[in-house]
């Protein structure tokens, strides 16, 4: 018993003393990526007035210039497939629906989804906001994102590596990239719901 409590302990106690050292540990600056294991972007829109129908993309690539002492430095870039599009669709056997979504010209129309940002603001101790261009369905446009800095740790507790953690949310109307399918019957505006932890990207501050 004495081995496995100290087996604990030897767990345990590192871990708890970087949670404990809180959030504002601090993530140096330099070039992270996201973590693809604790990274979610799902997406929303009304469907006929009865629910938010609800999909999410699997295949997400962030980019983060970050800057501690200066966030608004920063430099964002998001990269994501239109072919990784998750729908959960209950009837493969019956159709494809994700490829349809992902690559069918009346819906993502298979071309890469990119998010740059252009201008970050600071509004509060953790939340701000980044406007860029996002180029979707082969258009480019203006779009927004409110986003909460969660907090970032010089070293994870697991994996030992600076950690970054966002959240982020933002609203498009589709029917400015012209994916003017079903509008209005289903939503023209499509929300957006982004959690995500970004890890340093070594191969990047390596050059």
């Amino acid at each position: 018993m004495l081995r496995i409590a100290a087996f604990c302990a030897a767990l345990i106690l590192p871990a708890t003393a970087a949670l404990a050292a809180g959030p504002d540990a601090g993530a140096p600056a330099g070039v992270y990526r996201n973590d693809p294991s604790h990274t979610s972007l799902t997406w929303s829109l009304n469907h006929l007035g009865l629910s938010n129908y609800t999909a999410r993309f699997v295949k997400v690539d962030t980019r983060l210039e970050w800057d501690p002492k200066k966030p608004e430095a920063s430099v964002l870039t998001v990269d994501i497939d239109p072919l990784s599009v998750r729908t959960d669709y209950p009837w493969p056997e019956k159709e494809n629906f994700d490829a349809k979504v992902g690559g069918d010209a009346d819906f993502l129309a298979g071309k890469p989804i990119r998010f740059v940002s252009r201008t970050i603001r600071v509004t509060g101790d953790k939340t701000g906001t980044v406007e860029g261009e996002l180029t979707f369905r082969g258009e480019t446009r203006p779009a927004t994102l409110d986003v909460t800095f969660n907090g970032s740790m010089a070293a994870h507790p697991v994996s030992k590596l600076a950690t970054l953690g966002f959240s982020a949310t933002g609203t498009i109307r589709r029917s400015e990239w012209g994916l003017n399918f079903l509008v209005p019957q289903i939503g023209d505006d499509v929300k957006l719901v982004i959690e995500t932890e970004l890890v340093p990207d070594t191969a990047a501050q390596a050059k």
